[in-house]
This record gives structure tokens, C-alpha cells and sequence, in this order.
């Protein structure tokens, strides 16, 4: 699965864009500001529905612009189309997929699976478990068709324990009816979570060992309360302490991914390089696991890959995502970090983003050309 088609009106600070991608490297070089982040924003938001770079998508609309309208097309027999339109006077997206103007965000993301690797990335190895959580949960969605109605009945359950929580005087038999909802699907959740990983901890062991061999890093899924006790029994002895919280301190909705390096956490031990090496397995492995499991490719989204990256790492990474035989939407900065990477049956176009006079980006095609002896541009 690949795109075959992009195009974006009124994102950003980009003209609108008419892109024909390869179905495996895509290369956006440009000048700083010029919009190559945008560009990898425009199909983020086309695949999930929300930016990775604002929370408002508002602010993603090109200024003196009413709207903001993304349209894709994907391989597949027949092909799957996708749209996603915001008017700057409108909080509410529209979305189309195979022109059904009623699409519900699920099946839009469920339709182009992608992984995103930039700077936030870090944020799985230094940031709160909810980012963890996040990327635990997206392996799941996939490759688990009733995951999704699971998560939403958990969540259900916990905001109103959470609303009894704070009312200051718990009714007990409608605080158990809650507890016993949420027992119910939070085991539920965790057996889907704990097959999930059970799959992919090997995946991302061997996608790791690719990257950067690190004998003594582990990874654990910890399912968000006592392994020992029940989440029943845990949620009905912690009432007293949760109602102190005003929250419910245990259960799936505190599930985390430890990553460690001989028990310290990895944040603690990494340099940048290292960490961003860990980061990037464990996103490829998401692919590859995906793609073993349910037979479908992910779209890769790199933001300024050669950064923290030196020559090896470079092409180590960039061998891995050929064989992969994903596509992959790349930037840089400068063209030439990448033009020498990639072995010459691989699939690779080259676009440049520039300033116009108007000071919007003009996205334009640099077909590279490689020699079958060294792979070089």
C-alpha cells in the first residue's frame, strides 16, 4: 500500500501542492522554512485527522485562507481515495474515504496506517506514558479489529468512575456497577495488549539489533496495576485513596512501556544518536510487525532524518527502510546527506521546496538518477 496521489490547498505556508510519490523513497529537501515539515504535516492530517504540530488545526490553514482541504490517493484494487477539509470558521473536520462523505475518523486511519519519526518521537523514551501508551495502543488498533470498541468502553467507564470520584459522597452500588465495567474491559483491554506485544517484542529486538546492538536494553509492557491482584479487587480496595486523587490511580488507562539498559531507564544511559536509533526501531518495527501480521505496509513519515545520525547510522537506517519495501516520505535540509544512500533498484524521487516571491514553499520534482554499480546519485 503507497500513495499514489497528494493534493493540498491552503496548508500552510506551501503553494498548492500536485505530487505524484514514489511508491517507496520520497526525498523533500529545502531550505529551513521553506515547508518540508508541512508537507509530512498535510499527509499526517490526512491520515489521523490531527496535526502533529498544533492541537488546533486552525492554525494549519494558510493565513487569508477560508479552508484547508487534503485529498490522497492510495494504492489498492480498487484504489482507496481519502479527503480531509477544515474551514477556519469550522471546528469540525470532513472527511471522505472511497466518497463516503460520512467517514468516521476510525476507518480513515485504519485506511493508511502511518508512523511518524522527528524530534517529538524522542518523546517515547522521555516523555509521560501517555505517549507510550499512544504507540501501544496504535499497534493494537491494527492488527486487532475489536480493539477499538474495547478502548472506548474502558474509557467510558473510567471518566465516570472519575465523575464519582469527585462528587465528594460515593454512592457504593453505583460506584460498583462503574467498577465492574471497567474490570470487565480493562482485562479485556490488557489481554489484547499483552498479545500485541507478545508479537512484536521480538520484531523490534531484531529490527534493534539492525540499527544498533544493544545487548542490555529491554523492553516490558506494564499493564497498569498490581500483576498480583485483580483490577477488580484493586479498584474496589483503592476507592478511599482514589477519591483523595479525585481519579482512578490503577488500571489499563496507567498501562505503560518500560524501555531500560541493565534496569536504568534508557533516557538516563543513551546519547542523542542512540536514543534516536531506539525511537526509530521501535517505529519500524511497528511496520514490520504490521505487515507480518495482517499483511498491510505502513507509510513512513521522517522528519529531518540525517539529524543526531552520522554516515554509518545513516545508511543502516535507510537499508533497513528498503528492505521493508515501504514508502517513506523523507526530509533534509541538504539533498546531498541522502542522494548516496540507496541502492540502485530502490525507487527514490527527489523533491525541492522553495521560497516564492510571496514567501510561500513551491514544491517541484529533482528526479535522481543512480548507476546500478554504487548506488550513487
Amino acid at each position: 500500500m503507497s500513495l499514489t496521489l497528494l493534493n493540498f490547498h491552503g496548508l500552510r505556508n506551501l503553494l498548492p501542492v500536485d505530487m505524484a510519490p514514489s511508491p517507496r523513497i520520497n526525498v523533500i529537501s529545502g531550505a529551513n522554512g521553506s515547508g518540508k515539515t508541512s508537507l509530512l504535516e498535510g499527509i499526517h492530517i490526512l491520515g489521523m485527522g490531527r496535526s502533529f504540530r498544533t492541537r488546533q488545526l486552525k492554525h494549519a490553514i494558510q493565513a487569508d485562507e477560508p479552508h484547508m482541504t487534503l485529498y490522497g490517493r492510495l494504492t489498492g484494487d480498487p484504489e482507496v481515495t481519502l479527503g480531509v477539509r477544515r474551514l477556519r470558521a469550522q471546528r469540525e473536520l470532513e472527511l471522505r474515504l472511497r466518497g463516503d462523505k460520512n467517514a468516521r475518523l476510525a476507518a480513515l486511519v485504519e485506511a493508511m496506517p502511518l508512523q511518524l519519526i522527528n524530534p517529538d518521537a524522542f518523546r517515547l523514551l522521555e516523555g509521560s506514558p501517555a505517549g507510550r501508551r499512544e504507540f501501544l495502543d496504535w499497534g493494537v488498533f491494527h492488527v486487532k479489529h475489536d480493539f477499538l470498541g474495547i478502548w472506548k468502553r474502558t474509557r467510558r467507564a473510567v471518566k465516570h468512575r472519575n465523575a464519582l470520584l469527585r462528587r465528594g459522597r460515593i454512592d457504593p452500588q453505583e460506584m460498583a456497577v462503574w467498577e465492574h465495567e471497567l474490570a470487565i474491559w480493562g482485562d479485556q483491554m490488557d489481554e489484547l495488549r499483552r498479545a500485541w506485544f507478545s508479537g512484536f517484542l521480538p520484531v523490534f529486538e531484531e529490527t534493534l539489533k539492525v540499527l544498533l546492538p544493544l545487548p542490555g536494553l529491554s523492553l516490558h509492557y506494564a499493564r497498569g496495576w498490581d500483576k498480583e491482584r485483580s483490577l477488580a479487587a484493586v479498584l474496589h480496595d483503592s476507592r478511599a485513596t482514589d477519591q483523595q486523587m479525585g481519579f482512578t490511580q490503577q488500571g489499563p488507562q496507567r498501562a505503560d512501556l518500560r524501555i531500560k539498559i541493565n534496569k536504568q531507564p534508557a533516557i538516563e544511559v543513551l546519547s542523542r544518536g542512540q536514543q534516536k536509533l531506539v525511537v526509530s526501531a521501535l517505529k519500524l518495527a511497528q511496520g514490520r510487525f504490521l505487515e507480518r501480521t495482517a499483511q498491510r505496509h505502513c507509510i513512513y513519515l521522517i522528519d529531518d532524518l540525517p539529524a543526531e545520525l552520522d554516515e554509518q547510522n545513516r545508511h543502516q537506517f535507510c537499508a533497513l527502510l528498503e528492505d521493508m519495501q515501504c514508502q517513506a516520505f523523507i526530509t533534509s535540509v541538504e539533498p546531498s546527506a541522502l542522494s548516496s544512500t540507496w541502492r540502485s533498484d530502490t525507487s527514490v524521487k527527489m523533491f525541492h521546496v522553495k521560497h516564492t516571491d510571496q514567501g510561500l514553499g513551491r514544491l517541484s520534482d529533482q528526479p535522481l538518477e543512480l548507476t546500478s554499480q554504487s548506488g550513487r546519485a
